[in-house]
């Protein structure tokens, strides 16, 4: 692990800072002008044609009619929204995940060496030992949050066993469409199929399971054993729901609704997961929904391996090329014959090289500064400090739990706008241009301004403050 340097007193930066709201309010092309980018816009493709052909096949399977136009996402999205960024498709092989390099053997891990199941054990202090079992208390939105999740956790909801006889279905390509179409149906933000990488299943999962500590279903006194995972599956589906942008403008990061904005995405990917796992097992297909209450696999490589985006500074969050990582994810592992997308490039790996703002903002100072990913169980990525992260997320009294990161980084942190998609492919362009992003991300303000008109939760500080026995002080 690198070390990390110490916070200095410095002042806040002094530049001169511009009303973005103010800025859009101007004409689109003055306004593009003024930045110098018109002639880099119209003069690339990567702003106009930002959507990307995958280039399916039109073909017909059986009886099935069911005829994607050449070409298309999905019949309900024909045209993937990349939000504006320069994208690639990249292999997925033995030496690469993506853009994530492997250079030796990846290993499976136990989920309980997680920065959460540390905290369960005791193991990063009394004060985040209670923290994590009283994190969904502590706020009334949590607990009502958690309530309907905890139903949907069970071993008999995320799994089951396949209707005997196989339903008549398309090929694998128009198969995938129609899967694309269901999670855009049950109201997802994104999808993506993958090859699921041998990796992306935990090697032990802890029963009983995290969320069931912070549930409160079971007491800290309550022993865990780990429970090692058998499934293989050929295929995942990974689908995303977008944390509120509005709510994290007007937040700190890590206030009373940092935990709630984690809930709200968990509990929409977890209902979209379930739904469409037990669909394909109706279909008479193997599946499996892994979700925040109860996972067998992890999901950064599943991400990555579905197309869903890249590593990222923080070390284990992936950002889309649209949503960053200010998003929620489950996955659906199964046999059902898909084609799976390609992983993406899209250049988070430059820009992470030169931002550094997570990192500069983490309250924990748990994020590295290093220039360049670094070695970690086979594969490069940037070595954050996952368990220093965990100490402050389930030890905060400010709020209750953290997502300043998440508000703060670049590719996170802006409203839907023309402004925001030319950023977005500047930021993708390159380490110089990235940089220029930067600057222009600090100079407007973005992830770091709070926007009280947009605050529309309340506080109660005195829930906050984590209540320890007696006993155990």
């Amino acid at each position: 692990m690198s070390e990390i340097p110490e916070k200095n007193d410095k002042k806040p930066n002094q530049q001169t800072r511009l009303s973005r709201r103010g800025f859009l309010k101007a004409s689109a092309g003055a306004a593009a002008t003024a930045l110098g980018v018109v002639g880099a816009i119209t003069s690339s493709p990567g702003v106009a044609n930002a959507v990307i052909d995958l280039g399916y096949k039109n073909s017909l399977y059986k009886q099935m009619d069911y005829t994607p136009i050449k070409g298309q996402w999905s019949k309900l999205k024909p045209k993937m929204d990349y939000g504006g960024a320069s994208v690639r498709f990249v292999e997925h092989n033995d030496q690469w995940l993506g853009t994530s390099q492997i250079i030796g053997k990846v290993e499976r891990t136990n989920e309980s060496d997680g920065g959460f199941p540390y905290a369960i054990r005791g193991l990063l202090g009394t004060k985040s030992q209670y923290g994590f079992v009283s994190q969904a208390i502590r706020y009334p939105l949590g607990d009502a949050l958690m309530l309907p999740t905890q139903e949907i956790s069970k071993p008999n909801i995320v799994s089951g066993t396949p209707k005997p006889d196989k339903l008549p279905i398309p090929d694998p390509e128009q198969m995938s469409m129609h899967i694309k179409d269901l999670a855009y149906y049950l109201r997802a933000d994104e999808v993506g199929i993958g090859k699921m990488p041998s990796y992306g299943y935990y090697k032990a999962v802890m029963d009983p399971p995290e969320g069931a500590y912070a549930a409160g279903i079971v007491t800290l006194e309550t022993p865990y054993v780990d429970v090692p995972v058998t499934e293989s599956m050929p295929y995942v589906i990974c689908v995303a729901v977008e944390q509120h942008w509005e709510t994290y403008a007007a937040s700190t990061g890590y206030d009373g609704i940092s935990l709630e904005q984690s809930f709200r995405s968990y509990h929409a990917t977890a209902n979209i997961s379930v739904v469409m796992a037990q669909y394909i097992r109706n279909l008479g297909y193997h599946a499996r929904a892994h979700h925040f209450g109860n996972y067998e696999a992890v999901m950064g490589p599943l991400l990555i391996a579905a197309g869903m985006g890249e590593l990222t500074r923080t070390g284990d969050c992936v950002a889309h090329p649209r949503m960053g990582f200010r998003n929620k994810v489950a996955a659906i592992t199964t046999d059902l014959p898909l084609l799976p997308d390609k992983p993406i490039d899209f250049g988070m790996l430059d820009f992470c090289r030169v931002c550094k703002k997570c990192a500069e903002t983490c309250p924990n100072q748990a994020i590295t500064y290093d220039v360049d990913p670094v070695e970690f169980n086979g594969y490069l990525r940037w070595n954050t400090d996952a368990y220093k992260c965990a100490a402050f997320r389930t030890g905060n009294e400010e709020g209750v739990n953290c997502g300043r990161c998440v508000k703060t980084c670049p590719w996170n942190s802006k409203e839907k706008s023309w402004f925001h998609d030319v950023g977005i492919w500047i930021g993708s362009r390159g380490q110089t241009a990235s940089s220029l992003l930067k600057k222009i991300d600090d100079m407007f303000g973005y992830g770091t301004e709070e926007i009280t008109r947009y605050k529309w939760w309340l506080e109660w500080p005195e829930m906050y403050k984590i209540r320890i026995p007696a006993d155990k002080q």
